[in-house]
């Protein structure tokens, strides 16, 4: 019992930043687009798009428990390029922003981490159910 109830909310913590960092995304388009552009992405506001989709769709798939494995690798693809390109914090050595990127740095490893190990167990607990053994 305690696993199943682990499970889902550990799904559900791991969706909330998702969630609301897409919903950010569509208020504030013009500024993210801008970040974007000012990295030197191309088509800023098509990456807008892309993440808004990837952050909440992904974020309710791991929310509802729907194709679990599926959302969550590719969430934590979406970050790789996410977390080198806006988390550099070797570009700030020596500055005052270099400890704050460091920090998002190893919150997004950290969260990679959760999304590869919900991705594992949602595989696992389907070729358990599938063998008809308790995962």
């Amino acid at each position: 019992m305690f696993e199943r109830t682990f499970l889902v909310l550990g799904r559900a913590l791991l969706s909330v930043i998702f969630l609301l960092s897409g919903a950010g995304k569509i208020m504030h388009w013009q500024g993210t687009a801008a970040g974007i552009a000012h990295t030197g992405w191309p088509a800023a506001n098509l990456l807008v798009a892309i993440s808004i989709i990837i952050e909440i769709g992904g974020g309710l798939m791991l929310l509802f428990g729907v194709k679990v494995r599926y959302a969550a690798v590719v969430i934590a693809a979406w970050l790789v390029p996410v977390t080198i390109t806006f988390h550099n914090f070797w570009a700030f050595k020596g500055q005052p922003a270099f400890e704050g990127q460091l920090i998002n740095f190893l919150k997004n490893l950290a969260i990679m981490g959760g999304l590869l190990v919900a991705a594992a167990y949602s595989a696992s607990a389907r070729r358990a159910a599938t063998a008809g053994a308790q995962p």
